[in-house]
Order: C-alpha cells, then sequence, then structure tokens
C-alpha cells in the first residue's frame, strides 16, 4: 500500500516518521511541496495511492473522484483547517476522512503575540533598518490599556487570550457558536459581530474559515473601526478582503497590519501589500514548531491507520 503526503512540515520531518510507515510495510510517497500541489497534479498522482495525508492543497470533489476511481481508500486532513477540503464529496464518495483538531492552539497563539508585540513597538522596522546601516528610534506604542477585539474563540483564539491577558488589555471576543461565557474564556466580553469594533487598537484573527465568514474583515466592517487599528491575521487569508486592506492601508485608516496568511499563497511578487513597509508578513507557518509538527503527524498517522486497519 502507498502513502501519499502532501503536508510541507509533515515532509520536511518525514526522515523522524518514516519508520511508522515502513514498519507496517507501507510505501512513501513524498513529492517536492513548496504550498500545494495543483489540482491537476492532484488528479494525476491521489489515484495511484492508497492513503493520502493532506496539506492545504485544493482536495476538491475532482481530486477525491479521481482518487476514488484509482486506489484511494482514506484520508487525513493535517492540522486544524478544513476549507480547502471537500468532506461532502469524501461522504457521497465513501471515503473516509478526518483532520486533526486542537494540535496547534499555543503554537498559533506564540505566533499572533510575536505579531502583536513586533507591530506595537515596530520591532521588526527597527530590525530592517539596522540591517541596512541605520539606527531609528520609532516611538511605539504602549500596550497595556488598549483593547483587543479577538474574533474566534476555538483552540487557537483561547489560547491567544490567555497570552493577551497577560498584557492587561481588555479583549472583546467575537465568536458566534462559543458556548463558553466572557469567563470561561479567559475574555472580557463576547460580543455579536461588529458591535463595539470601533473600540479596538487591535483586531486579532483566530477564526475558521467558512462561507459565514469569507471576507468578514472587508470595506464595511474596516470602516467600523478606530483610525490607526492594528490588524493581524493567524488563521486563513479569505477571512480578510485584501482589496479592502490595502485601500485602508493607503489611507491610513489602518496603520498596519501582521499578515501570517493570504488569499493567494505564496503572496504573488505583484500583489500591492509588498509596498506597506510597516506591515510584517508570515509563510502561513504560525503552527510551524519541530515539536507540533511531529505532535500532529503522529495524530495523523494513528488517524490513518485506523481507517486502514492497520495495527
Amino acid at each position: 500500500m502507498k502513502v501519499l503526503v502532501t503536508c510541507p512540515p509533515m515532509l520536511r520531518a518525514i526522515e523522524q516518521l518514516r519508520h511508522y510507515f515502513e514498519d507496517k510495510g507501507l510505501e512513501l510517497v513524498t513529492p517536492n511541496v513548496v504550498q500545494v500541489l495543483t489540482e491537476d497534479e492532484l488528479i494525476e498522482l491521489v489515484p495511484t495511492v492508497d492513503a493520502w495525508i493532506i496539506g492545504d492543497d485544493p482536495a476538491t470533489e475532482k481530486v477525491f473522484t479521481a482518487g476514488k476511481n484509482g486506489k484511494l481508500i482514506a484520508a487525513v486532513k493535517w492540522g486544524v483547517g478544513v476549507d480547502n477540503v471537500d468532506f461532502k464529496a469524501c461522504e457521497k464518495l465513501g471515503i473516509p476522512i478526518a483532520n486533526t483538531p486542537r494540535m496547534f492552539g499555543n503554537e498559533v497563539a506564540d505566533m499572533a503575540l510575536a505579531y502583536f508585540t513586533g507591530l506595537a513597538r515596530e520591532s521588526y522596522k527597527v530590525d530592517r533598518e539596522v540591517r541596512a546601516g541605520n539606527w531609528i528610534k520609532p516611538a511605539g506604542m504602549s500596550i497595556s490599556g488598549k483593547t483587543v477585539a479577538l474574533v474566534g474563540l476555538g483552540d487557537i483564539g483561547l489560547a491567544t487570550a490567555k497570552r493577551l491577558k497577560a498584557f492587561d488589555v481588555t479583549i472583546n471576543a467575537y465568536d458566534p457558536f462559543t458556548k463558553l461565557t466572557a469567563a470561561e474564556a479567559g475574555v472580557d466580553t463576547i460580543l455579536p459581530f461588529p458591535e463595539n469594533l470601533a473600540a479596538a487598537d487591535f483586531v486579532v484573527i483566530t477564526c475558521a474559515l467558512t462561507p459565514s465568514s469569507y471576507h468578514l474583515i472587508n470595506e464595511k466592517s474596516i470602516q467600523l473601526m478606530k483610525d490607526g487599528v492594528i490588524i493581524i491575521n493567524v488563521s486563513r487569508g479569505g477571512l480578510i478582503d485584501e482589496t479592502a486592506l490595502i485601500a485602508a492601508l493607503e489611507s491610513g485608516k489602518v496603520k498596519s497590519a501582521g499578515l501570517d496568511v493570504f488569499e493567494v499563497e505564496p503572496l504573488p511578487a505583484d500583489s500591492p501589500l509588498r509596498q506597506f513597509e510597516q506591515c510584517i508578513f508570515g509563510t502561513h507557518n504560525g503552527s510551524n514548531t519541530k515539536e507540533a509538527v511531529i505532535r500532529a503527524s503522529l495524530r495523523a498517522i494513528e488517524i490513518l491507520f485506523g481507517y486502514l486497519n492497520i495495527k
């Protein structure tokens, strides 16, 4: 049996994980993946394997149909986000599939806080200027006493709230699906979005991308924010309308942004976002620590072996 792995973090750690497959007589298929494979590449490759550990690839109905018409028996989505995977297609085709939730809350929250402090004190800008031979001293923003709009109270949101509280900020949280009280979530209040968004000095996005949250941060919601707001997104690029964000950065409505994710990844070379030196950009890498990658990979392997009846 062959197992395809297309998740870049897992692929980079594959030598530590290879023996789990070889001990069970499984052959690993490990293509070179920088971010994702294309739908056409997957349609050609997936039918040749029995199982698939998915990254952020376009795991569409076409891909799963091709797989079902070939050898594919089961799949696992590595990580938390599932917006790129057509679970309904899998159900229709009889392909068992699951993701690996609650694996990266702490790690992604750590990254959110890196953007949070970096943008407040402009430490990234200082680093760039020092490397260029300059010696700048920008006046940053004091964090204590500020207000954070935290969008999403899942695993990542709760871990982020826990960390933010140490900075002596007010946290207004937004999550229509949470069953927690504000006290249980460790925030000051839970509001319907976008109520009181104007109070926020920072907007930190940690929610899942769903049809209802697509472009949640758009021209209308940005206009409700205070002038000079800082926006941070460590979840999914599609939560922000980048055209609206670009316009807000140009006007100064949004002071700066920390974006670990984008609508198109990798960020296109001609993206207007690249012109804003006050922003910090990542490579959809918030969950990527050595410890977390092994933890999530072992969970994905465990689920997959269960589907394949391998003990």
